[in-house]
């Protein structure tokens, strides 16, 4: 069975992200290369949201700027 996330088509992905980095870019420095290609494939159903929030806390916690 299909989760609500996978259910998603690539229309209410890009909506879905477009709102977040509205609301990201109003506050926060832009995203990495490296992060907007892991939205890209978020948009493509290529990855879930899950998978991608484990990799940028990752990232950012590698890099120091998260604890």
């Amino acid at each position: 069975m299909k989760n609500q996330e996978e259910k998603k088509t690539m229309e209410e992905r890009l909506e879905a992200v477009e709102r977040a980095m509205a609301i990201s870019l109003s506050g926060a420095e832009a995203p990495s290369q490296e992060v907007l290609e892991l939205v890209n494939d978020y948009i493509d159903g290529k990855k879930e949201l899950s998978e991608i929030q484990k990799m940028v806390v990752a990232k950012y916690e590698k890099e120091g700027k998260i604890e």
